[in-house]
């Protein structure tokens, strides 16, 4: 279900996502978007909507306060994280390992996926993306390097539809709070 997209660029990062809500052989376009901003954070979730709920509406996410953001984000963002899907009865318990979702998270110009078991990734490439169409929007991201964040961002999800029946438009885009507030 679904394909999330983000880039970092002139640091800066743009987030964008599809609007499939995916269950069983039957496909919903959902009204409620699947990126968003919390704060100073922008968001795109996969996996579930309920994860996405408790990310954009119950998590109070904590602001780094230190030059090291990636410690931040692997100790601070993570434990707030894994505190909000718990308490809302979202984070799985399986002999004792918690698991969560994924999703993609952009904090002062820096791009983030986590994954299901709380690990941050970063990549030396400008761009991560999720979900059923991960495949195909990564392709569509490493040949578009010389275009702006959302003209990629639009072409790495067209990809993912063209190629995956769990993605559908119309997209949304949010851009990091520091950047213009259009969204579309």
């Amino acid at each position: 279900m679904t394909c999330i997209v983000g880039v970092e660029q002139n640091g800066r990062v743009v987030i964008g996502g599809d609007s499939a809500g995916i269950a069983g052989w039957s496909v919903t376009i959902r009204a409620d978007t699947k990126v968003f901003r919390n704060g100073p954070y922008v968001m795109g979730f996969t996996d579930s909507f309920r994860m996405g709920q408790l990310l954009r509406y119950s998590l109070i996410p904590p602001v780094p306060r230190t030059w090291d953001v990636d410690r931040f984000m692997a100790t601070d963002f993570v434990a707030a994280v894994r505190d909000c899907l718990r308490d809302g009865g979202y984070a799985r318990n399986e002999s004792g390992n918690e698991s969560g979702g994924c999703f993609l998270v952009g904090i002062q110009g820096r791009l983030y996926r986590i994954d299901s078991d709380f690990q941050i990734g970063r990549s030396v490439d400008d761009y991560f993306a999720v979900g059923a169409g991960e495949d195909f929007a990564r392709g569509s991201l490493h040949g578009s390097g010389d275009l702006p964040a959302e003209d990629r961002i639009r072409k790495a999800l067209a990809a993912a539809v063209h190629h995956s029946t769990d993605v559908r438009p119309p997209f949304h885009l949010v851009w990091d709070p520091d950047q213009s507030e259009g969204q579309d």
